[in-house]
């Protein structure tokens, strides 16, 4: 199934996406629904927010006072990380129970306020952010809500902030429109890309890409989605001995073709083998199971440079995913190019001018692979002398990763 995790702060619209993709066909796990149902009378959850709380918290009629318990913990971070600490593991023990019943090639969208406060973006295929600008989440929650503008103030202040947010998502969808506008926004969204990316990862496979080498200016952001990506990559199995972002969207300010290049290690081919499926759920699905990078020197022996490929299947973020052993010639060529490149801007210069003459020569190609074919004599000719010799002058040594750090 295809996860979708849906957040963005008090006021900014959540529910009318939710809704909106519901109506599409989209499986809802709604957070703030089970953290209700966790404390209806007569549950546990219940009893534990009162021990924790006491008795007044609770109203006439035996029921959690929602709003005076709101009052205190908004105004009390450490009661509401007390509160966090009863409702949350609870209501993901429900989300899971759901996502048991959901079936493959199913949309599912959890929608969870909190999320990035919980560090939850890893577990979901992508993360949707709902926005809107804070004056108009303030509009929102006076007039509509009832609040003053110094409870929502509050409110908003007790929840992540707006660009830590953003960094988390994965898409942002602007809700600071009318209603139709962002219906429309939301219907594009399904139809464009979470359709198409349930339906890779049911059959198992990449996304397609078409076209040839196009370069784009460099993109500040690049390093941010890589790291999201890595952290899907990193929970996907125990076998994943480290990963790292590598190529040309690994360096600043360096044109490049935006599919994003991420390395994968670990302890051997078989064990690459064995995480080929883990990687496939988490968005990843194998493309070459005996794939080869071009010997260079000083090992010359092919069959050291081995690896197993995945790309991704989602058709809004092109990345390539090369799990190599760790050690081995592939796997330190990687990170030492990307070293070599992040510190001589001269190297980048270079680097650049061949790449952007080769991107013109094969301009007209319908694929990307004579272009990276091209590139080959120049990574053994001309860079692999002087990234050597760079690593001797410097003292450059690969990072250390161990099991412990997978």
């Amino acid at each position: 199934m295809l996860k979708i995790g849906l957040t963005g702060g008090i006021a900014s619209g959540k529910s009318l996406v939710s809704a909106r993709l519901t109506e599409l066909g989209a499986v809802l796990i709604d957070a703030d629904a089970l953290a209700r149902e966790v404390v209806e009378p007569g549950t546990p959850g219940l009893a534990r927010v009162v021990a924790e709380f006491g008795e007044d918290i609770v109203d006439a009629d035996g029921r959690l006072d929602r709003a005076r318990l709101g009052a205190i913990v908004f105004a009390e971070p450490d009661r509401r990380e007390a509160l966090n600490a009863i409702i949350h593991p609870r209501v993901r023990e429900k989300a899971a129970a759901m996502l048991v019943t959901a079936r493959p090639g199913d949309i599912v969208v959890q929608d969870i306020p909190l999320l990035v406060e919980a560090g939850q973006g890893s577990s979901f295929h992508l993360v949707l952010v709902v926005d809107a600008p804070d004056e108009e989440r303030i509009r929102r929650m006076t007039e509509i809500r009832g609040m003053t503008v110094e409870d929502a103030v509050s409110r908003m202040a007790a929840q992540a902030g707006r660009d830590e947010r953003l960094a988390a998502a994965d898409i942002v969808l602007d809700n600071s429109g009318s209603v139709e506008d962002v219906t429309a926004l939301v219907d594009t969204l399904w139809e464009d890309r979470f359709q198409p990316f349930a339906r890779n990862l049911a059959a198992g496979r990449p996304a397609p890409r078409a076209g040839g080498p196009v370069l784009s200016a460099p993109n500040p952001n690049w390093p941010v989605q890589a790291e999201r990506l890595l952290a899907r990559i990193r929970r996907a199995s125990p076998e994943v001995l480290g990963a790292d972002h590598i190529g040309s969207t690994s360096v600043q300010g360096l044109r490049a073709k935006d599919i994003i290049d991420l390395q994968v290690n670990v302890s051997s081919l078989e064990a690459a083998d064995r995480i080929a499926e883990a990687l496939g759920e988490a968005g990843f699905p194998l493309r070459e199971a005996s794939a080869r990078d071009t010997p260079k020197p000083p090992d010359l022996d092919p069959s050291a440079w081995q690896k197993r490929f995945h790309c991704n299947a989602d058709p809004g973020r092109a990345a390539n995913v090369h799990v190599r052993v760790l050690g081995s010639p592939g796997w330190r060529y990687a990170l030492l190019f990307r070293d070599w490149l992040r510190a001589n801007p001269d190297a980048v210069r270079m680097y650049a001018d061949m790449k952007q003459a080769l991107a013109a020569l094969h301009a007209g190609d319908p694929r990307t692979l004579a272009y990276a074919e091209a590139k080959e004599p120049w990574f053994t000719e001309v860079a692999w002398p002087l990234m050597d010799a760079w690593a001797g002058s410097s003292g450059w040594q690969p990072p250390s990763y161990s099991v412990a750090q997978g």
